[in-house]
């Protein structure tokens, strides 16, 4: 199979695998969702900016528990259901804005194969409403213990916890008044006032 150099070469109607994915080498960010191609917008100022500093902040913590944190673009392979890994049968590979994995059984030289234990992802203009949904459910049925929704927009942060195999909102929305402690990492809090830039809106 010859190699992919340009998004304009795939057929966005079809479904594709992990086995295509590691083909494409074009310059565009894309995710698979179930086997469907979602192009990703290239990150604003106020995204780039509450991703450095939710790393920052997350770090400490990370690194006490020996776990990795990564930052986009960084491959995450969602095996649907979760035991099942073989590249040909993949059809999910996100690049979550922020993601903490502790096995590190799930580690490989391309990325990681299986749910992190932390997801967070940071909400943009290019954000569609179904791609977010979308994500939601997958990241809850591949078993991602805690997932985070940042919006720069509303000032805010969902989080939603995994609790019997379904994710359950932890707390309202909270906000740039709110420290958010973590439910998987008990000695993981982060005041919000120092995640959200003071020109949000000016940046968008």
């Amino acid at each position: 199979m010859s190699t992919i150099t340009s998004l304009d070469q795939l057929d966005l109607t079809k479904r594709y695998t992990y086995a295509d994915y590691i083909r494409w080498k074009f310059e565009e960010r894309v995710e698979l969702l179930k086997g469907w191609i979602w192009p990703m917008a290239a990150p604003n100022a106020v995204h780039q900016e509450i991703s450095v500093k939710l790393s920052v902040l997350l770090w400490p913590s990370v690194d006490k528990k020996a776990c990795k944190l990564y930052t986009a673009p960084f491959d995450v392979r969602l095996p649907l259901p979760p035991n099942k890994a073989n590249s040909d049968k993949i059809d999910t590979v996100v690049q979550p804005d922020l993601c903490v994995i502790c096995d590190l059984s799930k580690m490989e030289k391309q990325g990681c194969v299986g749910a992190p234990d932390l997801v967070i992802e940071i909400l943009s203009p290019g954000n569609s409403k179904r791609e977010m949904r979308d994500k939601y459910t997958l990241y809850e049925v591949a078993g991602v213990l805690e997932y985070w929704i940042v919006d720069p927009i509303r000032r805010n942060v969902l989080v939603y916890v995994l609790n019997n195999g379904k994710f359950i909102n932890t707390y309202p929305p909270l906000t740039d008044e709110d420290v958010l402690q973590s439910s998987i990492f008990p000695d993981l809090s982060v005041d919000l006032a120092k995640v959200f830039p003071e020109e949000t809106e000016e940046l968008q």
